[in-house]
C-alpha cells in the first residue's frame, strides 16, 4: 500500500499537472482502474478525461433510483458519446417498494442511516468488492466540503484503494471551459436522495 509520505510527494509534485498527466500517473502506478460516477454536474468532465488516456476503463455508476429524468437523459447521451464501459449498480430494493415503507427520511430522522445504506452504500460496496480496482478516480474538488478540501489530488479510502481526483483544483469556470472545449455536455438538475445540503458529505469518501 502506498504510504502517506507517498502521497504527499505526488500531490506535491502533480498539483499544477493538467488532469490529463495525473491520470497517467496513477496508472503507471497500477492498472487496475475504475472511475465512478453519479452524471451530476461536471462529471462528463471525469469521464472524458479517464476514457481519453485509458478507453474501455471500467465506469461504476451507483443508481439511487431517485435520479431526476433529466440526469437519466444525460446519462445517456454521455454513455453514447463517450461509449463508455459501464457496469451499472442499483439498490437491492427499489424506489417504489422504500417509498411505501420507508419513503425519503430527513437527514435527522433514525431512518436516514438504513436509507443511506441501501441507496447509495451497499450498491458501492457491491461494486467495489465485485471490481477490486486498487486505482479509483473520482471528480471531487477542493471546496466541496470540508473533508475534500484535506485530502488533495491523491489519497486514500478507507480501504486502502487510491482515490485520485485529476480535476481537484479546477472551479466550476474552468470546467465549463473544459466542456466546451471538449464539446461535452453538463446536466444541473440532479437530485441527491441522501444529502439536505450540496457540502454536506455522502458517506463514500470518509
Amino acid at each position: 500500500m502506498i504510504t502517506q509520505d507517498q502521497l504527499n510527494e505526488l500531490n506535491t509534485l502533480l498539483k499544477g499537472a493538467k488532469p490529463a498527466e495525473i491520470i497517467q500517473k496513477a496508472l503507471e502506478l497500477n492498472e487496475k482502474a475504475v472511475v465512478t460516477t453519479n452524471f451530476r454536474p461536471y462529471e462528463a468532465a471525469i469521464l472524458h478525461a479517464v476514457n481519453s488516456v485509458k478507453p474501455n476503463i471500467a465506469v461504476v455508476w451507483c443508481d439511487t433510483g431517485y435520479n431526476t429524468p433529466q440526469t437519466y437523459r444525460h446519462a445517456n447521451q454521455v454513455i453514447e458519446d463517450l461509449k463508455l464501459n459501464v457496469s451499472l449498480y442499483v439498490p437491492k430494493q427499489t424506489a417504489a417498494h422504500r417509498d411505501v415503507t420507508m419513503g425519503i427520511p430527513s437527514v435527522d430522522a433514525p431512518e436516514h442511516a438504513l436509507f443511506t445504506e441501501q441507496v447509495k452504500l451497499e450498491p458501492f460496496k457491491r461494486a467495489m468488492e465485485e471490481h477490486k480496482p486498487k486505482v479509483w478516480f473520482t471528480n471531487l474538488r477542493q471546496g466541496q466540503t470540508a473533508f475534500r478540501d484535506s485530502i488533495g489530488i491523491f489519497s486514500l479510502s478507507k480501504d486502502g484503494v487510491l482515490k485520485v481526483s485529476p480535476f481537484y483544483y479546477w472551479s466550476d469556470a474552468d470546467l465549463d471551459s473544459y466542456l466546451e472545449e471538449n464539446n461535452l455536455p453538463n446536466e444541473f438538475k440532479y437530485f441527491d436522495p441522501t444529502k439536505a445540503l450540496e457540502n454536506r458529505e455522502c458517506g463514500l469518501h470518509v
